[in-house]
């Protein structure tokens, strides 16, 4: 039986709180709630803590909420201010298995475009990947193949200097002229010739 949104809702809050942020929340403050409810009679709740199940589902709440976040701000190109919003009603919407798929077309991203962890899959785990993605790794483009940075995957101070120093800004088209010995690419008119390691860092949409 699938849960109300309501009840989804309030399960992502208790599993943030409790696994990603480690407090304990009041569950009393909700005991009137229907939502609450729910969750007690479904097994996602007892006796004022998430189960195993519940904690599970609550991960894969989290999951689709930031999966959904990455793909209105990657491929979709929406504006930060309504990323959010329209995240908390796709993942509403997705069903088991096509979170999945998101993931795997956007290349497995470790964190949503707040910067908050993106709790792995399975897809993730056995590093699926499907040649119709459109999110890839710069290092991943094929030698002559055009495409525009959708973001920088990194939260290594340095690294992330030297990827804006070049001007590698989401947005800007990006070209790979070679990918062998060393990856080396092309924006506007400069080219930069770069490792392996950072160039797994930028991460283009390159369209189908």
């Amino acid at each position: 039986m699938m849960l109300t949104e309501r009840a989804e809702e309030l399960l992502e809050t208790f599993w943030l709180e409790t696994v990603e942020n480690n407090r304990t929340p009041d569950l009393s403050l909700f005991r009137d709630d229907t939502a609450f409810k729910e969750l007690v009679e479904h097994g996602y709740v007892s006796s004022g803590r998430l189960t195993c199940k519940g904690t599970e589902e609550g991960r894969q709440c989290v999951r689709r909420h930031r999966l959904g976040e990455r793909l209105f701000a990657d491929v979709l190109q929406i504006k930060s201010a309504f990323v959010h919003e329209a995240s908390c009603r796709l993942e509403h919407m997705l069903h088991k298995g096509i979170e999945d798929n998101i993931c795997i077309l956007l290349g497995h991203p470790k964190t949503c475009p707040h910067g908050k962890p993106i709790p792995a899959g399975a897809c993730c785990t056995e590093k699926k990947r499907r040649f119709e993605s459109v999110v890839m790794p710069l290092s991943e483009m094929r030698k002559g193949q055009k495409g525009k940075i959708a973001y920088v995957h990194t939260n290594d101070r340095e690294m992330l200097r030297k990827i804006m120093a070049m001007g590698a800004l989401p947005g800007l088209v990006v070209i790979l002229l070679q990918q062998f010995p060393s990856p080396v690419f092309q924006i506007g008119e400069s080219q930069f010739a770069v490792d392996k390691e950072l160039a797994d860092k930028i991460r283009v949409w390159v369209g189908k």
